[in-house]
């Protein structure tokens, strides 16, 4: 809802007016780990889910002062309902699925996600605008390519998160505190990177700027794996977060911009829906590849083209940040709103 009420605010402004207002969003994933960190060393792990409440009770109220009245905007329509029930489960079933591979219900549990998954797709290709997920909008090249984008680069900022402090903690035997700490670069990264990524849009277009970020996220991740696989160098380590942090940042948001410019004001909401729904599903399923190969490799104890298994999880991720660098290429290289 953030993202919709800043385009319609903001029409062809958007990357600017996102980039500065992203800033204090980025506080999360700058603070967030120094404070987990410390709360695991003073306190139970119980009070992370504590912290929740004083953010979102701030945020409903400040939601209810200042957010405007979008009456106008209203376009009533049913709810999906068979969409709904059809989409929810098949993906959740998927993941589960995907988890537990090597078991009779993950087997079962991915056959029966994947079938509710076609039927949805059959059932929405049907249902055009009364769609949970109009599938129309994918016959906009531009769209398309953006929103595997968004799926791609969440998926491999939320691997990151999982496989950075794990290392950290596990493979380099650091203390939860001082994890918290090192990932403070990450999020610096993203933060110096937000605020001009508008003025370098509009200079240099979507295309090459994303495809930057998506390099400069690469390069970063191919040194994660290249430090995985000798002592800990922590004055490389911070300045791989960085960059990767930087990257990250750089590419999510001109891809974004370039699919909300690629469609009608009218589309928004859809639009706003569909890239929502597939950065949500990019996190949990790369994060879940990610995952997997690391417990196969550390189970089986045997290294992986002379590497471990933290080097060759990490090579795994490099190369779906270079599916990323591969799919931003085919963005726009300029970007005109359709008001």
């Amino acid at each position: 809802m953030a993202q919709l009420m800043m385009k319609r605010a903001a029409g062809n402004q958007f990357t600017r007016v996102a980039g500065y207002a992203t800033v204090p969003i980025l506080l999360g994933p700058l603070l967030g780990p120094v404070i987990a960190g410390l709360i695991l060393r003073y306190a139970s792990w119980r009070w992370l889910f504590f912290v929740n409440l004083p953010v979102g009770v701030l945020a409903l109220v400040l939601s209810v002062l200042f957010l405007p009245d979008d009456r106008k905007y209203l376009q009533p329509r049913e709810m999906d309902w068979l969409g709904l029930m059809l989409l929810s489960p098949g993906l959740a079933m998927i993941l589960f699925g995907a988890e537990r591979i090597r078991q009779h219900t993950g087997i079962v549990a991915m056959v029966a996600g994947v079938v509710l998954f076609v039927v949805f797709l059959r059932v929405e290709a049907g249902k055009a605008g009364r769609a949970l997920i109009d599938l129309r909008q994918f016959h906009n090249r531009t769209f398309t390519v953006a929103a595997a984008a968004q799926f791609l680069s969440n998926g491999v900022m939320f691997a990151g998160q999982m496989l950075i402090p794990l290392f950290l903690i596990q493979a380099c035997g650091r203390s939860p505190a001082a994890m918290g700490w090192m990932l403070a670069p990450l999020g610096l990264g993203m933060m110096v990177a937000f605020p001009p990524l508008g003025f370098l849009t509009e200079r240099f277009g979507a295309r090459a700027v994303a495809t930057a970020g998506a390099l400069l996220s690469l390069v970063a991740t191919l040194m994660l794996a290249w430090l995985a696989t000798r002592p800990l160098q922590v004055a490389t380590l911070l300045t791989a977060l960085f960059l990767r942090g930087a990257g990250l940042g750089a590419t999510a948001l001109p891809a974004m911009s370039a699919a909300y410019a690629s469609v009608e004001q009218r589309n928004l909401p859809m639009a706003t829906t569909t890239l929502n729904i597939l950065q949500r599903l990019g996190g949990p399923t790369l994060t879940t590849l990610c995952a997997l190969m690391l417990a196969e490799l550390l189970a089986a104890g045997l290294p992986l083209v002379g590497m471990n298994a933290w080097g060759a999880t990490f090579l795994l991720l490099a190369m779906l940040h270079a599916v990323m660098v591969v799919t931003v290429m085919r963005l726009p290289g300029r970007m005109s709103g359709r008001g």
